[in-house]
Parts: C-alpha cells; structure tokens; sequence
C-alpha cells in the first residue's frame, strides 16, 4: 500500500512502496550454461538512426520477440526457467534535508510559524535587504500579491493537516529524526544519461508514412514472435497484457513495461491514435508542461500555451461522469485558466482543490512554508465531466462518495524531476471499481492504467532500478 497514514486532512504517501509493489518481474529462460544475472527476455525494437527515415517513407524494422517461447534449445536440450525481479532505486527518495534551509528564515518561521502570512513576508524582504547592499525597497508584481494572498488563504490547511501526518509517519517510524538514519556514507546520485531522447523519437515519428486509419489497431506484446516496423511503436497504443513485466529496447535503451500497462509513446499533434483506441476514460489525470521562467530559461522541457493545452480532445476522451485530475503550479494565472477557461471549455465541473505536500524523509517543508519563491507544495484541482446528455453509466449500480475539497497528499518526492505520486489509491474511494483510467503528459506507467506523452517512458528507463539476485 501507498497509503501510510489517512486522516481527515488526508494521506501520508510512500511512492517508493507503490513503485516496488508493482509485479517487476520478467520471466527468461536461459540454458544451463548462461549467466542468471543476465536477463534476454524481451520486446527487442532495433534501433532507428534519425537520419534513415527518407521522403519516400522508408524505415528499419524491428521485432518483437520473447525468448521465452522456445522450449528447446538449437540442440534441442531444455532452457531453465529464471525469474529477474527488478526494485526501483531507494536512493532517489532519499530527500533527507530541505532544498533551500536559510539559517535567517528557518528562525523566523520557528518564533512566528502562527503568524499572519503578510507579516512573515515583510519580515523576510527586510532581512534580505539587511544583507543586500544597494537594494532599498521590494516591488511585488500583481502576480506575486496573487500568489501571496492565496498562500494567506491556505497556510494554515497546509501547515495543521501536514503537522498531523507526519506526526503519524514518526510514531509509526515511517518518517524518522535526521540523526537516527543518517548514512556518513553515502554516494552522490548517479542519474542516467538521456541518451535516448523520447520527445525527439517523437518529432521524428511526423516523418514516418501514416497508415489508414482502419489500420491503426492496438498493438499487443503477446508471447510469440511477431514481426511488425518500427513506426508501430509511435503509430499504435502499445499494450502489455501479460502479467509480467516484458523489455522493449529502443534506440539501444532498455525500458521496463509493468503487466497490465498500456501507453502511446508521441507528442499533442499525434494523438489520434488515443482516439482510435476506442475507449473513454473514467479518470483522466493531466500533468501540463505548464509555461514559466525557469522552463524558458533552462529549456529542460518543452512547455505548452493555454491553448494548446484547451485542443487536447478531452471530451472523445471522458466517459460519463469521468473524474478529471490536472496538476499545476502556484501561479495564480494557471489555477484561474484552469477553473475559469479550461474546466469550462471540456464541460468539466470544478468539484476540488487538493494538496501535495513535499516533505523530507525526517518531516520537515523541502522549502521553507512561507518562502516567497518557492512553496513546499501544489495544487491538484479535481473536476466531473458534465454530460449533455443523459448516457448510460458504467457500473451505475456503484456508489462513490463525494469529493471533498481542501485534502492533502503529503509524500517525500523523488529526486526525479517531475515524478509526481501516484493517485491510484487516493482516489480509489471516488471512483467506480475496475474502470478505464488514463494519464496524460505521462513520465512513467501503471499497472491497470494506459499513459500518453513524449516522454512516457522516460522513468521506465532501466537504470532507474536494480536488478535483484535471480531464481529458478
């Protein structure tokens, strides 16, 4: 379970845990001699050199087989059967201080952690003036005063309901003092080089000769051999039906793909394919790359406009009643467009507004609360679609209880950029059992869940997880 701790303010999440309780494992069969640690038991797509693809639609084929279909070796002896678990890498969740810890403002929140917002601000901008030569007043932008006024509204939700689980998460010894778990001596984080750029893949795919639309049918990794091209893989929902994890290769990259997962590997002007799946959604979670300056200045990642955001097709997407989940940041003009502009253009109904809450392994804001750059959580704002008209409900028979409004996700983050938590079991309360459930602008998959974006398999990336000891 995910969930640690719930209270009536909300959830105490372990992400690590719902990671690793995803069945990562692939079954391989190797002969007598090969190695156990080497596992070969996978969906092989051979690489696509950018350059290949020409004006008349050539491309490289690949094919998707799995070893573990031969019962016999060329010499006709028997493969032993071998089970490869994988567990994703504990040290990326290891948060174990804030990210900014000013030894100023952690004294000013400690003697005025009940004060007014405003007062905690103005306390701040003369300490830093006190320390800046030439800098003689602090001009907020109507943004700021925005922002600020918002925080003003919810500090004291965030600060109360947050104390309250990780005063839980102590006692139970699933958060923990600095000083008990400290490792002297630990390494600096070794990330993997991108040397697979998903988002590019994607913009190359524009080039690949498209297919009738009748011939865009779903592509399922079954156990025997099947031989198909390279542009399948961009040009189809990919689904993995088994119940266990199967490897894809791609680019010379190996990615894991959880059973029961489904996704669709392109950018927002391919999505056609999603629509051809022939499926609407009952939860459908957003994660925009919403437009600000450090994306601008740092060019990490693509962002889009509001109105590319609106010409996502989410009512072909949304069943009756369809929950709908969108992440976004605390500027003040993106929750506006949201409630305002975006919810309204999908006959979305704005139902609630929801917290994550960013913490370390020993408690404490990531960011100091009342930090007037950064803020130690989001926002999640929860709408209903609103039907027209009157459609048949699935499993109209299952009650679910109203959403309320104000909860809290309260989780140590991955060290990951992005990687937000999952919301399977937050939700599961609000939601009709054995739905469709869907994730856009995706970075990794779930099991039970089909997830869309250029970049969905960037956290499926083998080196973000360890391979155990193997068994037969």
């Amino acid at each position: 379970m995910s969930v640690v701790h719930q209270l009536s303010a909300g959830w105490l999440l372990d992400h690590l845990s719902f990671v690793n309780k995803i069945n990562y494992q692939l079954h391989q069969h190797h002969e007598p001699c090969c190695s156990k640690k080497e596992f070969t038991t996978s969906v092989h797509f051979e690489s696509l050199q950018m350059d290949s693809v020409s004006s008349s639609g050539a491309c490289a084929a690949f094919i998707a087989s799995d070893s573990s279909t031969k019962p016999e070796n060329d010499d006709g002896g028997n493969y032993e059967m071998f089970t490869q678990k994988f567990v994703f890498r504990p040290e990326l969740f290891d948060v174990t201080k804030p990210y900014i810890t000013p030894a100023v403002h952690k004294e000013c929140q400690q003697s005025n952690e009940k004060e007014d917002l405003m007062n905690g601000v103005e306390k701040e901008i003369s300490i830093s003036i006190i320390g800046k030569k030439r800098k003689r007043c602090v001009v907020f932008n109507q943004g700021e005063l925005d922002a600020m006024e918002y925080h003003t509204k919810i500090r004291e939700l965030i600060l109360d309901g947050s104390l309250q689980l990780i005063q839980e998460g102590l006692k139970s010894g699933f958060l923990y003092p600095l000083f008990e778990k400290q490792d002297k001596g630990s390494k600096p984080i070794t990330l993997p080089l991108d040397t697979c750029n998903l988002s590019e893949l994607c913009e190359m795919a524009k080039h690949l000769p498209s297919l009738n639309e009748m011939e865009h049918q779903t592509l399922q990794l079954v156990e025997e051999d099947t031989s198909v091209t390279e542009q399948d893989l961009f040009l189809r929902v990919v689904e993995n039906n088994s119940s266990f994890t199967k490897v894809i290769t791609l680019m010379g990259q190996k990615y894991l793909l959880p059973p029961k997962s489904s996704f669709l590997l392109s950018d927002i002007s391919c999505m056609q394919p999603l629509l051809n799946y022939r499926k609407t959604f009952d939860v459908i979670v957003i994660d925009p790359p919403w437009q600000n300056k450090s994306v601008k200045r740092s060019n990490r990642y693509s962002y889009l406009s509001p109105l590319q955001i609106k010409q996502i097709p989410i009512p072909k997407l949304a069943a009756p009643n369809c929950l709908l989940v969108t992440w976004v940041t605390n500027r003040q003009k993106h929750l506006r467009f949201i409630k305002e502009e975006l919810y309204p253009s999908w006959s979305v109904e704005v139902v609630a507004e929801w917290h994550w809450v960013k913490i370390t392994n020993s408690g404490e804001f990531v960011f100091p609360l009342d930090s007037p750059h950064k803020k130690p959580y989001e926002g999640l704002i929860l709408g209903r679609v609103q039907e027209k008209t009157a459609l048949p409900l699935r499993n109209a028979d299952v009650n679910v209880l109203p959403i309320p409004d104000h909860k809290l996700i309260v989780s140590v983050p991955c060290t990951l950029h992005s990687h937000k938590p999952p919301l399977a079991e937050v939700l599961k309360d609000y939601i009709k059992p054995d739905g469709e459930y869907l994730e856009l602008f995706a970075r990794n998959l779930q099991p039970g869940w089909t997830s869309w974006g250029n970049e969905v398999l960037k956290f499926q990336h083998v080196d973000y997880f360890i391979a155990l000891e193997s068994g037969s």
